[in-house]
Formats: structure tokens, sequence, C-alpha cells
């Protein structure tokens, strides 16, 4: 079984609220992560007892269930939150003594549900289930999960749903919206207090250098630049990049309105709920910058006493973050062509390329996926002459296809494939939706068998498509 432990529980009671999972009438596991069990050192001694505590029917020794405080800028308005369907059930060691989060997601009202019913859909909890799991194989980090459980509790939404609860499992769920929630409604006490846990659980070495909360501050800011960088390298929106969705740990999480591009657009928006695309798949560093920007806002106390020596401090701090943002995103595109070496030559010609593929309407990964495989995949054709003649002048800079096979994923979870393994999954059928785990096991390595799974989908599909929330 778990290892668990309470270390979050050792703050002010203001960052939480204890709580009891709602009593799920039916326990059916739907999925189960055996081999992420068995990496984290929890034991399936007793499966029947495990599914009761992943469900919330029990509760593990050692475990207080508690749901976290926090507040966020919702696509930039700020606001109180907290976990308004998730509990945690403790903090799992491994034998090596790494820590994770577990939380058990749609089991139920919290302190902060509100008018919610703190559920969550069966179809929600597998999507994240699966794009969790696709993340990780993509090698970007990511919370993943350990298992989906049917709850015999229906969901009302726009009409009644099967319920269940996904284990979500993270090196930890304090967010950017954790520390604005203390900034605003905590004292100078309880953000010292925040900041120091934070930093011995998530950023230790920053406790020996010079300034420790600007080694925090700018060790958190390099892990979300590459977080963000290597979501554009393998065309994924997040579509809800809110504060309170921002680890501190930089994990992506929180899957509900997220989806993959298929042809190259900086524009494309695919969530509902963002009609000013906010967080489009080209919006997706500016919205990084700003959102980290607001992080900095929350230490200006602990950078300086004196307010005007804190301001002068971070804007310098965010000339340093501008500056890596900048080599980290075109460090990810050159890679993806080959280019190890930053030069104006080569950033040309990554240029040229996106302004082609804007222009002719190509598929974003298969066009790379072309490149570095010497194979033409659906949606991505270089036979048109401008193509031709960039391709020819890219090929003699002599691009390094081992690196490009390593940096360029041939297998996404494709929105229609995703959408379709779904709604099968909630219909009773889950080969699809095991089919398709199975290929996103290993996205850079091309087979034939798979090549169904490279096709994007239909004009109008791809026309009409809307992610959601899923709460």
């Amino acid at each position: 079984m778990f290892r668990l432990d309470n270390s979050y529980l050792t703050l002010p009671d203001k960052f939480y609220s204890k709580e009891t999972p709602e009593y799920a009438p039916i326990v059916r596991p739907v999925l189960w992560n055996l081999d992420f069990f068995n990496e984290l050192n929890i034991h399936v001694d007793d499966k029947e007892e495990l599914q009761k505590i992943l469900v919330g029917n029990q509760t593990h020794i050692g475990s207080t269930p508690f749901s976290q405080a926090y507040a966020g800028h919702q696509f930039g308005h700020f606001t109180m939150l907290g976990d308004g369907r998730a509990i945690h059930i403790g903090e799992h060691l491994t034998k090596d003594n790494k820590r994770f989060d577990i939380q058990l997601k749609g089991a139920g009202p919290t302190t902060y549900s509100r008018s919610g019913d703190g559920r969550a859909t069966l179809k929600s909890m597998l999507r994240e289930y699966l794009i969790s799991e696709a993340m990780h194989c993509l090698g970007i980090p990511s919370s993943r999960s350990l298992a989906v459980i049917k709850t015999g509790n229906d969901v009302q939404r726009e009409t009644f749903h099967d319920g269940a609860v996904l284990t979500r499992v993270m090196k930890s769920h304090i967010r950017v919206g954790t520390f604005e929630y203390i900034s605003h409604f905590g004292s100078l006490d309880e953000l010292k207090k925040i900041t120091d846990y934070t930093i011995d659980r998530l950023y230790p070495s920053a406790k020996s250098a010079t300034n420790p909360i600007e080694s925090f501050f700018l060790q958190f800011a390099e892990q979300q630049i590459n977080l963000v960088c290597n979501w554009m390298r393998v065309g994924f929106i997040h579509g809800v990049m809110n504060t309170d969705n921002t680890s501190i740990s930089a994990e992506t999480f929180d899957y509900g309105p997220c989806a993959f591009m298929n042809n190259y657009h900086p524009a494309t928006v695919f969530s509902s709920i963002d009609s000013n695309s906010r967080y489009a798949f080209g919006s997706q560093p500016t919205i990084l910058k700003w959102n980290i920007t607001r992080f900095l806002e929350t230490l200006l106390p602990l950078i300086d006493p004196n307010k005007d020596k804190a301001v002068e401090r971070a804007k310098y701090l965010l000339e340093i973050i501008d500056s890596s943002w900048r080599e980290v995103l075109a460090l990810n595109m050159l890679n993806k062509l080959g280019f190890q070496e930053r030069s104006k030559v080569n950033l040309k010609i990554v240029d040229e390329l996106f302004r082609l593929m804007l222009k002719h309407k190509l598929d974003y990964t298969n066009t790379f996926v072309n490149l570095s495989h010497n194979i033409e995949l659906s949606g991505a054709s270089l036979n048109h002459p401008e193509l031709k003649l960039w391709f020819e002048k890219w090929d003699q800079l002599v691009p390094n296809k081992e690196l490009m096979q390593q940096k360029n994923p041939v297998f996404i979870p494709r929105n229609h494939l995703v959408e379709g393994a779904l709604n099968d999954a909630v219909n009773g059928n889950f080969q699809s939706l095991f089919k398709l785990l199975e290929v996103l096991k290993k996205p850079y390595k091309y087979l034939d068998e798979f090549a169904a799974y490279t096709i994007p989908p239909e004009t109008h599909f791809e026309q009409n498509y809307q992610t959601y929330c899923g709460t």
C-alpha cells in the first residue's frame, strides 16, 4: 500500500480544509496503471482494499484527507478558488524518499466547491488519464494517474453522466495561485511559511544560495520556461493557462480544455471557454511570462522589505527571464530541424519553414516527421515549388536527423482519435482507448503498423472541434 506522510498539514490551517470524500455506491476500476504503481513502490497486495481507498470509501492508515485553498487569475481576473472537486489523501514516500501528492479528483464536494457537486464525469477523468500519460511518454513533466474508478454516482452536467474518481499524482499541487491566495488574504508570516515549505520540498538547492528567494524564483521560472517550450515543441495547447493551473513544481496538469494542434497556426484555439483566444498556441509564451510575473509579485515582500527596492530587483529578474525565454524557445525550434547551433542562417531557415507551413496549411507534427524520417505522411506534402526550394536550402546545411527524431514525435493524441476512444469507452468499449494508450507509449518511433494514428482529422472535424473544462 501507500507510505503516507502529511507535511502540508504542518502549515497553518488557512492553507487547507480537512474533508471527507463522498461515498461511492459502486467501486469499479476501469483503468489501472500497474506500471506506475510499481514505479512508486506501491505494492498492490489487496486490490479490493486499495480500490476502496482510491475511490474515497476507506481511509488509508496515516491519511488525513484535505483540500487545498488557493486563489488565481482566471482569464486575467483574480478570484478566490480552492480544490472544488479534489481531495488529497496524503504524500506518498517512495523507497528512496521521493515525495508525491496523492489526490482523488472527483471525490465529492469540499469546502471550496461553492455551488459545485465536486464530482467528475467518467469521460473527463479518462481524458485526463490518457493525455497525462501521453505527455509523460513525450518526456514532458506532467501529473500522472494511478487509476480511474467508476463510482456509481450520476453526475449532472448538460445531461446525466457516469461518475468517476481519478487518482492524480504530482510532485506537488502547490501552484502560483497558492501564493496569490496568501499574498491577498494572509500575513507576511504565512507567506514566509509557504515559501520556506516550498523551497524545502521542491527547490532545496536555493537554501544555500546567496539570495534564496531570488534563486527559488529563477529556478522556478527556468523550469516553467522549459515546460512551455516543450509544449510548443510537440504542438500542445493547454487551453486554460490560469495562474491556478501553473504548478510551482513545473508539471503540466489540469487537462480539461487541452488539445494538440494539427495544421500549424499560432492562433489555434480549441477551448470553448477561451472566447478571446487568450491561451492560443502561439500566445503561450506571453501568458507564461504574465503568470510568472504574478508569482514574482507575491514574493516582493520577501525580496526586500523596501517596496521600491523590491520592485527594482524584480524588474531585473524579469529581464533575465526574457533573455532565457528567447534562447530556450529558439533552441527547441532549431533542434526540431536538426540544428544544434544558433546562427542567423539557421534561424532564418526555421522562420521560413513556419511561414510556409502557415501559408500551405501543413500539419505541424507530420511536417517534421516527414523531414526527420524521410517519409511522407498525410497533410504535410513538400511537393510545392516553394517548399522544395526551402528543402534544398535546409538539406545543404546537413541537419542532424538523429536529433530531429529525438525532438519530433510521430504519434500524438490527435483530437479526433481521443474523442473517438473516449466515446467508445463511456459506452463500455475500451479497446480503442487501450490501443491508443499503447501507440502513445513510444511516440518518437515510427511503426508502419500504427500509420493510421498519424492521419490528421477531416477538415469538418477540425473546424468544429471544441474542448471543455469537464467540470
